[in-house]
């Protein structure tokens, strides 16, 4: 006997080119995130957000500064490979609260296309990890205001430096 199941799918994928060499565009990405992130607009503090910090090790914090010097946890580093792969763990709840029991993943890559070109690929990843909002997750991290929004940020900010 067959079963209707309806499948999800959990992942949401993006590729970029960026116009910098890939030491470039792994530096403003990883290393440089506070310059790129709009954090008027994506942010977790409840006061204005001065940075977004990413401890450059694995087992480092991913979190945001306030400028009051409160931090807020978004997540961890789970890989750190510089110019090459990051790995994050982006610990953060579908009402947009730090939730160390979500799990869902964002994995960046970088290729360098030439001298002056890299193509980074994103995927965001385990978003099964929201259940029932799941879709709805999806969709938020899929919508302008998500990856491709925060991609062409951080491209225009790489093209720059």
């Amino acid at each position: 006997m067959a079963t209707d199941e309806t499948v999800i799918d959990s992942t949401v994928k993006k590729t970029i080119s960026v116009k910098a060499p890939k030491e470039v565009a792994w530096r403003v990405f990883a290393e440089r995130m506070s310059t790129w992130w709009p954090l008027a607009t994506h942010k977790l503090g409840k006061g204005p957000a001065k940075e977004v910090v990413l401890e450059p090790r694995a087992g480092g914090r991913w979190y945001e500064r306030g400028e009051d010097g409160s931090t807020c946890d978004w997540g961890h580093v789970l890989t750190w490979e510089p110019t090459e792969r990051l790995v994050l763990s982006w610990e953060i709840s579908a009402s947009w609260q730090s939730d160390p029991s979500i799990k869902t993943e964002v994995e960046v890559r970088f290729f360098a296309e030439g001298a002056a070109v890299t193509r980074v690929e994103l995927e965001h990843r385990k978003l099964d990890a929201y259940g029932a909002e799941t879709e709805v997750m999806r969709g938020q991290f899929d919508s302008p205001g998500g990856w491709p929004g925060l991609l062409e940020a951080f491209a225009a900010r790489a093209a720059a430096d």
